[in-house]
């Protein structure tokens, strides 16, 4: 089994879920006692958090290429990102290390493709839903037609992600305010959502929904595992 890099931090509590989930993933595809070999470099989220409202993505990019570095050094057969938000960067990853970087948004487009959607929301923060740094590779890559909420909307995620689910705060209310906002896009026209934040998951059952739910962190941490054992 190849070991996986994972750039962790942003935020702390949804990588908690991507250490859960590829030991999970592993275990049920091996049974027994087998758990994923993974090595984890975990960041300092408010310094990253301040550059991101600042608008320096270099320096963002640059602190991401050390540390992917850093874990390709350390043994790293394949390094991944545990946030959508910072995938921005990717470039400054994909330039800094020889291993494969599996990007988050080509593993939910694979996902939505096999369920044969092709027009998709998308939830997360104002730089994953306004930049196309994520929507690009949906949109070219598998032709997928990809709805943001309104402008108001987008301001009220951003203010709930950065204020309140990075911080570990969970309410029903935010929950509900979600579901709506979900509720939008499917009169829109959605046939399915992207969680594209790695922390909604936790806020948002896809059990609630009522249509079809893509948890990036699970499908992240599927893609890894895929990789590592292939």
């Amino acid at each position: 089994m190849k070991t996986i890099g994972l750039i962790g931090g942003m935020s702390w509590q949804s990588s908690k879920f991507y250490y859960e989930y590829l030991n999970q993933i592993v275990a049920e595809r091996l049974g027994g006692s087998h758990s994923a070999r993974i090595l984890m470099s975990s960041v300092d989220f408010s310094g990253i958090e301040r550059l991101s409202f600042e608008g320096d993505w270099d320096a963002i990019g640059q602190l991401m290429a050390k540390e992917a570095k850093r874990l390709e050094t350390a043994g790293s057969d394949v390094v991944i990102l545990g946030t959508n938000t910072i995938h921005l960067v990717a470039e400054y990853i994909n330039r800094a290390i020889s291993v494969p970087f599996l990007h988050i948004a080509t593993a939910t487009g694979a996902a939505i493709s096999e369920r044969k959607l092709k027009k998709v929301g998308l939830l997360g923060t104002q730089f994953t839903m306004e930049k196309d740094f994520y929507t690009k590779i949906l949109t070219e890559d598998f032709n997928l037609e990809v709805l943001v909420p309104s402008p108001e909307e987008r301001v009220y995620l951003q203010d709930l992600i950065y204020g309140q689910l990075v911080k570990g705060v969970f309410t029903n209310e935010a929950k509900e305010r979600c579901l709506e906002i979900i509720g939008n896009l499917k009169k829109e026209g959605a046939e399915g959502v992207i969680l594209g934040c790695t922390e909604l998951p936790i806020l948002i059952p896809g059990a609630e929904v009522a249509i079809p739910t893509f948890d990036t962190t699970m499908l992240h941490s599927k893609a890894a595992v895929d990789f590592a054992m292939r």
